[in-house]
């Protein structure tokens, strides 16, 4: 219960990712506060947190209505007498948008793809992170961790997705900037390739969709659980040294290995910038993944300096 006491936010929690979080934040002993457009789903949720002793707060928020989040921040102020601890911003509905224009160049696919990808993503994200940092500023404390992935850095999916990916890695840096003299602090989190419910339905599934690339499947077969982000999540917000990572984009394999943990299924996390792994990726040398100690790994610096376009 090593955040007994903690109130928490995670926005689009009703399933995946989010869902994990707040799985993970609840055994952890926090009070979380759930967030997603359908009741349903957010009562489910609810329910398994309840189920393992947790605390939740299901709260119907449409992520891309400013006024909804405004009331959910408002809401918390009132019933937590100001406090709160962490806010996780994970909202996103461009997943299925993503397979139904995969084969879609951006010019085209609709422009409404861009309102799809980001609103509610990129711009809740920091509407959120507006109201939170208000109630962390005053108590001189807390964390805010926005949800990202590699797409921040190379090209994935497609336009719309990578520009909100690298402006959520962005802006969880440059918050870190304004908060770090208040106590509060700002990360991006990269997890892995996540089995999700929509990917296991339209990617690992039997009876997935023709169209789903066989390289996803790959990818996905042995990603994370929908959890592990959550674990990594529980350990961040109790690591001792947290200012010392604010600002940064953070890896869920990084993490795996700084906090000495495994899936909460038991497997190891697969770490995508071992010179084992990346071997693996290129044809003709591949078999030379076999020769390489899995413990030699890129050095972070090289990551943007592969995608510099200067």
């Amino acid at each position: 219960m090593s955040l007994s006491g903690w109130i928490c936010v995670v926005t689009g929690a009703s399933r995946g990712i989010g869902k994990g979080i707040a799985l993970q934040l609840s055994e952890a002993g926090a009070t979380v506060y759930i967030t997603g457009r359908q009741e349903k789903t957010l009562k489910e949720t609810a329910t398994q947190v309840n189920e393992r002793g947790g605390k939740c707060v299901p709260v119907i928020c449409d992520s891309t209505r400013d006024d909804d989040i405004e009331n959910l921040f408002e809401r918390i102020k009132q019933e937590q007498r100001g406090r709160l601890d962490l806010l996780v911003n994970n909202a996103y509905a461009g997943v299925q948008a993503i397979f139904e224009n995969q084969d879609k160049k951006f010019w085209e696919s609709d422009p409404s793809m861009w309102d799809t990808m980001n609103n509610a993503g990129l711009r809740s994200h920091y509407i959120c992170s507006v109201y939170a940092s208000r109630m962390m500023v005053a108590r001189g404390q807390g964390l805010i961790v926005n949800i990202s992935s590699m797409g921040g850095l190379r090209y994935l999916f497609n336009v719309p997705y990578g520009v909100g990916k690298a402006a959520c890695d962005r802006m969880a840096v440059d918050m870190a900037m304004e908060l770090r003299s208040r106590g509060v602090a700002s990360v991006s989190l990269w997890p892995g390739p996540v089995k999700t419910e929509l990917i296991t339905q339209m990617v690992l599934a039997d009876d997935a969709p023709e169209e789903a690339d066989s390289e996803y499947k790959d990818i996905f077969a042995n990603g994370e659980t929908t959890e592990f982000s959550g674990l990594c999540i529980v350990n961040l917000a109790k690591d001792k040294n947290l200012m010392s990572l604010s600002g940064k984009i953070l890896m869920t394999c990084d993490l795996a290995r700084r906090y000495g943990i495994q899936d909460i299924d038991g497997r190891g996390i697969v770490d995508f910038t071992t010179l084992k792994f990346l071997l693996t990726q290129v044809p003709y040398v591949s078999w030379l993944s076999s020769f390489v100690p899995s413990f030699i790994r890129m050095p972070r610096f090289l990551l943007p300096l592969l995608s510099n376009h200067f």
